[in-house]
């Protein structure tokens, strides 16, 4: 009996701690769209365990919990490749409408629900349907990581995310994996397995990001001496020129030690630079890079709508953008862009 209430415990807990786990990564700012995705395939996948977990110490639930993990179960691997698709293109270039086919698939397997209720049809979704979402989770499994593989390939030259979140992401799918695998082998084992391996990967997940959490590096302090003014002038011309030519500040993932890799200069030294021979820090240059572009676009004849030029211009989210823009400019984007206007009339 101990042991049953310790089983129910170990699985149940995992389930709970996977809804409250989606619910803090929505919390967590800054919400990237690829930490959405993540929060709605934990969210899947605890659901299809809470599903299990209720089943197998109470069979006689009611089908419509059943049914209602099995759904969350068909959209698993659907969340997985929104993941990954939004880990590789932060930008959104080609993934702006993710969202809303998977917002239609789920649609659809409601609406199939509704017309083909579990509680009348347990036939078909012990069987056709049970099946049909094991081979879709393996197709989805299989896409997502032909995703990955062609994203850390190409990763370098489109200013992707660095080789430690290819690693997270990397684990994501091989845990996603384990999960598939638990629960396609369940009738060779047990069917609370695979709400078990949910619970594993959840708990291991949490230990490995922990143990390679490390303190964030302090930048090293400012050597002795200043920087010559000829080696200051044409250092700074230099990351002129780099961020001219390559528009790294409309990688919204740009940090300091990333920019000081490309001028083959020590992050320190490159802090030192800004602020001793620019009179600023790395974070209000950066974000006045990105106004200047903003205020490109927006003088546009044709109005660009304003979550395009925040994206384009390399802000996170468009409340990053209305504030750093107010705060450069002492008016929101729209206002100076109508400001413009009545300034050159021909516009």
């Amino acid at each position: 009996m101990f042991e049953s209430y310790l089983l129910f415990f170990f699985a149940g807990l995992g389930a709970f701690n996977g809804v409250a786990l989606s619910l803090y990564l929505l919390w967590r700012q800054p919400v990237t769209p690829a930490q959405r995705w993540l929060a709605a395939l934990v969210l899947m996948l605890s659901l299809r365990t809470g599903k299990s977990v209720l089943f197998y110490f109470w069979p006689e639930i009611s089908k419509l919990v059943l049914q209602i993990g099995l759904t969350a179960c068909f959209l698993i691997g659907v969340c997985l490749i929104g993941f990954v698709r939004a880990w590789a293109d932060p930008k959104r270039q080609h993934t702006r409408y993710d969202p809303a086919l998977t917002l239609s698939l789920l649609a659809l397997a409601t609406g199939f629900g509704v017309a083909y209720p579990y509680t009348d049809n347990v036939s078909l979704w012990a069987g056709p349907v049970w099946r049909f979402i094991q081979v879709g989770w393996l197709v989805c499994l299989l896409v997502a990581s032909w995703l990955f593989f062609r994203a850390t390939r190409q990763g370098h030259a489109r200013g992707a995310p660095d080789a430690l979140t290819s690693t997270h992401v990397a684990s994501v799918i091989a845990g996603v994996a384990l999960i598939w695998l638990a629960y396609v082998t369940a009738g060779l084992t047990s069917y609370i397995v695979g709400a078990l391996s949910f619970s594993v990967v959840l708990y291991l997940s949490g230990v490995v990001v922990l143990t390679r959490r490390k303190p964030r590096p302090a930048i090293a302090p400012y050597q002795d001496r200043k920087i010559d003014s000829t080696e200051a002038e044409a250092a700074l011309q230099a990351l002129h020129k780099l961020m001219a030519d390559e528009h790294l500040y409309k990688n919204a993932g740009l940090t300091l030690s990333k920019v000081a890799s490309r001028l083959n200069l020590p992050p320190a030294r490159l802090s030192q630079l800004l602020n001793d021979n620019h009179k600023t820090a790395f974070k209000p240059y950066l974000a006045q890079l990105r106004i200047e572009a903003a205020k490109q676009l927006l003088r546009a004849p044709a109005p660009v709508p304003m979550e395009h030029v925040a994206e384009a211009s390399g802000f996170l989210s468009m409340s990053t953008f209305y504030s750093s823009f107010k705060k450069a400019e002492g008016m929101t984007p729209a206002a100076w862009r109508l400001a413009q206007t009545r300034l050159d009339p021909s516009s």
